[in-house]
């Protein structure tokens, strides 16, 4: 540790102390007596044990379960967290691979994105058996530019996979595409008729309008060569792999002979390790970004990448002061 590490204090949450307790070790400092209980009424309690007065103070904890969009006419509940966060004093904050990176604009202070691509990109090198022979696959046309950014630094094709059965997030109820209620003074019958088949019904003032049709989803299928190659899906997280399994189902068939899925963060909810362990997946890789040691437990085929040097060295610069810059080196905003 440089200089001034004896005024850091680092302090872990109840979510990941493993994680909490390998970035200490990189640091050279230890893990702050905190502990954060639930009284007899389940109000949330947290005791810090010793004096932090004057000290930066850092708090790892992880975030696996906050809503980041609007869903249907609800709130962005990423942005209350957000505002709650600034209110309570944070002046700085580290996050890894934020789902929706424009959520740095929900804070009112400095925000350092990290990215795990650098070390799922050395996994494949290093652990990957003849992965030049690799193709890198986008699960649905979201992730493009993500995969052209990992197969641009491998020197490898890429594929998309398109048409996905996943409703996707345009396709979601919000309310935004509901047809507007026309005065029936100011609607023309001939707008009725330019759109054959389609359904009409009254509207509370009597007034017809137009219902649009339901979107159709083509077919799934793969744009690119995957016949004879290792196939590597890449995305920012797993959590329900229903669709990562239909599209490693898909692959197979198109005779890809190795499948794996690269994330940063492993969620891996629900029945997800057993889907994975009975899927034509072969391995999928995650960071220790989200603790997943019991879905580790139920699946052989998950295996964990290592963070923690990167955010030990994200504290250590600034507590120093030090440039971040390095940290981002190599990295694309489209990771």
């Amino acid at each position: 540790m440089d200089r001034g590490s004896s005024e850091i204090v680092l302090i872990a949450g109840n979510s990941h102390p493993d994680l909490a307790h390998k970035i200490a070790s990189l640091l050279g400092v230890r893990v702050g007596n905190c502990s954060v209980y639930h009284s007899s009424n389940r109000e949330t309690v947290v005791d810090i044990g010793e004096s932090v007065r004057g000290r930066d103070v850092y708090i790892i904890q992880t975030g696996s379960n906050k809503q980041s969009k609007m869903r249907k006419r609800g709130c962005i509940v990423s942005k209350l967290l957000a505002t709650m966060m600034s209110k309570a004093g944070l002046t700085h904050i580290i996050t890894m691979d934020l789902h929706q990176k424009e959520i740095q604009g929900f804070f009112n202070f400095p925000v350092d994105n990290l990215r795990a691509s650098p070390f799922l990109l050395q996994y494949i090198q290093e652990s990957i058996p003849d992965y030049r022979n690799a193709v890198i696959v986008a699960r649905n046309p979201g992730s493009a530019k993500k995969a052209t950014s990992y197969a641009e630094r491998l020197r490898l094709g890429i594929a998309v996979i398109h048409g996905e059965q996943k409703e996707s997030e345009s396709d979601e109820v919000d309310g935004r595409n509901s047809p507007p209620v026309v005065p029936s003074s100011r609607t023309m019958d001939v707008g009725l008729d330019l759109m054959p088949g389609q359904p009409c019904k009254k509207d509370c003032d009597g007034s017809r309008m137009v219902v649009p049709a339901a979107k159709e989803k083509p077919p799934i299928n793969v744009v690119g060569d995957v016949g004879g190659r290792i196939a590597i899906m890449v995305d920012d997280l797993i959590d329900d792999v229903e669709s990562f399994v239909a599209a490693a189902e898909l692959l197979k068939e198109r005779g890809a002979y190795k499948i794996y899925v690269l994330a940063t963060h492993g969620i891996l909810s629900s029945e997800a390790p057993r889907l994975i362990e009975d899927s034509a997946i072969d391995e999928v890789v995650v960071t220790n970004s989200i603790p997943h040691e019991v879905q580790k437990m139920q699946c052989h085929k998950i295996k964990t990448v290592d963070i923690s040097i990167l955010l030990a060295e994200a504290i250590r610069r600034i507590h120093n002061k030090e440039s971040m810059s390095y940290l981002f080196r190599n990295v694309t905003l489209e990771d």
